[in-house]
């Protein structure tokens, strides 16, 4: 039975873990293979782990680090950063990461994801959207290299390509809300959800259980993903690694499966 995952983020800045807030100020919180295996331990259902230095340093993917990373972790990984071509989407999944992420080059070379997925399968591609209000009338652009970099594209319609072209998931990542833990941007992942019948992964904003448990009431079976609220502990933000046990994810579940 189809079920909504809860996804841990994490993100590898020179070579550590760190947390970010709106794609800005990067606090390090550990080490990227130790904090794999503590999730392992509580056996979370998915894990998404994006390299955020190799885009905009303009090179390719740490492959020391993915085989290090896919030799840890006893859950699917899902990893970022870096990846501009189809060769490399093959070499990752060969180090035995279940799913690769592709944002700037999806927006820059759309023919790669149709590449990509014809040689490893829909179900390993994932679409990330990094997106951003925008403009006098706040409308939702597609941003790359980090936030970093303002395009004209609309989420919901590059949404739509991504699925025609082959990806498997779409990951929606609100840089507005990233790293503030004041709640998903809903409306945001309703039009993208509503545009696109593959699934759908809200990433930016998750504060509490109960946001991850509103997400998932309002959306039934999606991927309810999160970096601030797996990592920190109270409103001084003292650093340790947790995740709902498994009463408390079917309490979150629930809204959704009935």
């Amino acid at each position: 039975m189809l079920r909504p995952r809860i996804i841990p983020c994490l993100l590898v800045h020179l070579g550590g873990l760190v947390k970010t807030v709106r794609f800005g100020e990067p606090k390090y919180v550990g080490d990227p293979l130790n904090a794999v295996r503590i999730f392992n331990e509580k056996e979370v259902d998915e894990l998404i782990v994006v390299d955020i230095d190799a885009t905009v340093q303009g090179r390719g993917p740490n492959y020391r680090l993915i085989a290090d990373l896919a030799g840890e972790c006893r859950m699917p990984l899902c990893y970022g950063g870096g990846v501009k071509t189809a060769e490399q989407v093959e070499r990752i999944v060969s180090l035995g990461v279940e799913k690769v992420a592709i944002s700037s080059a999806a927006l820059s070379h759309p023919e790669l994801i149709v590449e990509a997925a014809r040689r490893v399968g829909n179900q390993s591609i994932v679409v990330v959207l990094d997106v951003r209000k925008t403009g006098l009338l706040k409308h939702y652009a597609l941003f790359t290299h980090n936030g970093q970099r303002a395009t004209t594209i609309d989420p919901v319609e590059f949404a739509r390509q991504g699925q025609e072209r082959g990806a498997g998931e779409i990951v929606i990542n609100s840089i507005d809300r990233d790293g503030t833990m004041q709640g998903y941007d809903l409306e945001l992942i309703e039009r993208v959800r509503s545009a696109v019948s593959i699934p759908v992964t809200a990433l930016g904003g998750a504060g509490s259980y109960a946001d991850l448990a509103a997400l998932i009431q309002r959306f039934g079976i999606i991927g309810a993903a999160a970096g601030s609220l797996f990592v920190f502990k109270g409103k001084y933000r003292a650093v340790l690694i947790q995740y709902p046990k498994p009463d408390e994810k079917d309490a979150i579940a629930m809204p959704g499966s009935h």
